[in-house]
């Protein structure tokens, strides 16, 4: 009876031993802070693929690592008190878009840091160099100032005579100023006359497409930035009554009525993403971490708006995109 009763208690300590260890492996598993510029739903598909690639370097959300997110919704003025609520849960690393990286970088020069979609990283201040950025920041850079030239070429091959370029941007973030004033430079040595519309708040959405309808413009090159991503359908719904074709830098925007969009793939940026993640947690430093570029490229383009818009895509183009949205 002693000998049963001993057994019975031995094995019910037995099925104790693991509950602490599992508490102790879940208090040291490493913790990656995630802040997202913009809104869950808009970053979803990008956020997919970066958890997708870490899940398959070994590192699964809830077991092996533990993702704190925290999403901006377009509000640049939250990115300081977000950072910093993930510097005070001690995070291993901090993952975010470029645009965030300024308040990153003054919370913090010891959390290794990993920017996604940085237009122009040595420009803005992100590292000294692309080979070897030094410090606490590395990551990928989306090229964004390099395409415009690109974008407003694909612009001209659907729109025939094209001279009139309306753009529209956001005054109260930096990086969108920046890359407005690249838009506008780029659009000036291909010879556009070029007309800027800037907003602020939702409300200025409105006023701005008329004061571009007034200055004639023929096409729309929408500047994207988290406020602008978060007010899409308002602005490609503006620009179809105004039967302004749009030019985009990320496919979101097609999808929900925007004409054409060419950018690298924000999905395979942030799959890309997981990568870097992935040595640093095994012990790399950032410092010694390359900044790397886009390799995959997509154009995408609306037909449906295209139709509404009475353009005639040329067959040469639908044969180039990667995908041809009906």
């Amino acid at each position: 009876m002693e000998r049963r009763k001993f057994i019975t208690l031995l094995g019910g300590a037995a099925a104790a031993w693991p509950l602490p260890a599992s508490a102790q492996q879940a208090k040291s598993i490493p913790r990656i802070g995630f802040l997202g510029a913009g809104t869950p739903s808009t970053w979803k598909p990008w956020v997919a693929a970066f958890v997708q690639r870490l899940r398959e370097l070994g590192w699964v959300d809830g077991r092996t690592v533990a993702i704190d997110y925290r999403w901006a919704e377009g509000r640049s003025e939250r990115y300081a008190e977000f950072v910093a609520e993930l510097v005070h849960l001690k995070v291993n690393i901090l993952v975010t878009g470029g645009v965030a990286v300024p308040a990153a970088k003054q919370a913090t020069s010891d959390i290794p840091i990993v920017f996604i979609l940085a237009p122009d990283p040595i420009r803005d201040g992100l590292v000294v160099s692309l080979a070897r950025p030094g410090g606490n920041v590395t990551g990928l850079s989306n090229q964004s100032a390099d395409l415009i030239g690109k974008r407003l070429d694909l612009l001209r091959e659907v729109v025939p005579g094209l001279r009139r370029l309306g753009i529209i941007s956001n005054a109260a973030d930096p990086q969108a100023v920046l890359d407005k004033e690249d838009v506008q430079a780029t659009a000036r040595k291909l010879g556009f006359d070029a007309s800027t519309s800037e907003v602020r708040r939702a409300d200025d959405i409105a006023p701005a497409m008329e004061a571009l309808k007034g200055h004639h413009s023929e096409a729309l090159y929408v500047v994207s930035d988290p406020f602008i991503n978060a007010n899409r359908v308002r602005i490609n719904t503006f620009a179809l009554a105004a039967r302004l074709p749009t030019m985009h830098s990320n496919r979101e925007y097609v999808e929900i009525g925007g004409l054409i969009s060419y950018a690298a793939s924000y999905s395979d940026l942030f799959r890309r993403a997981g990568d870097y993640v992935d040595k640093i947690l095994r012990g790399a430093k950032p410092a010694d971490l390359p900044v790397e570029q886009p390799t995959k490229f997509d154009l995408v383009i609306n037909l449906t708006t295209a139709k509404a818009l009475g353009l005639k895509i040329p067959e040469a183009f639908l044969l180039r995109a990667d995908e041809v949205i009906e």
